[in-house]
């Protein structure tokens, strides 16, 4: 007898006012859903650089501005969105000292990452990650 087994989707969304004390909360509201499984660190270190960039690089960061986070958990896959209210991309750049890393450390660290959106309507960014 073949017995199969289908994991639950679990899923949390949560608005944020775009400023930077909120990154802090942000980072809470992952690490209690994901409560001790492995590569915490990882997706928090993650979500950190996308909220950052949200409340420092979009047009979210304009007086009564948000972002959103989004996370699926589907067994251990893990899944985080965050959006923001859009406003110029600019794609990661190893070069410039100052600017441009977070997305570099999501690269190595996500097992995969994207975007959709433009820059009216607003973006999101997404990352996985295996969380057992």
């Amino acid at each position: 007898m073949h017995q199969t087994t289908t994991a639950t989707l679990l899923a949390w969304s949560r608005a944020f006012p775009a400023v930077p004390a909120q990154v802090r909360e942000a980072r809470q509201f992952l690490a209690a859903i994901l409560d001790g499984r492995a590569a915490v660190p990882e997706a928090i270190l993650c979500l950190s650089e996308l909220v950052t960039n949200a409340t420092v690089h979009s047009r979210s960061q304009e007086p009564g501005g948000d972002f959103r986070v989004r996370i699926q958990l589907h067994g251990s896959h893990l899944r985080v969105e965050v959006s923001d209210q859009g406003g110029p991309w600019t794609p990661p750049d190893s070069t410039d000292e100052r600017n441009g890393r977070g997305l570099l450390i999501v690269d190595q660290l996500a097992r995969a990452w994207g975007r959709t959106g433009n820059d009216q309507t607003g973006w999101t960014i997404w990352f996985e990650i295996e969380c057992r």
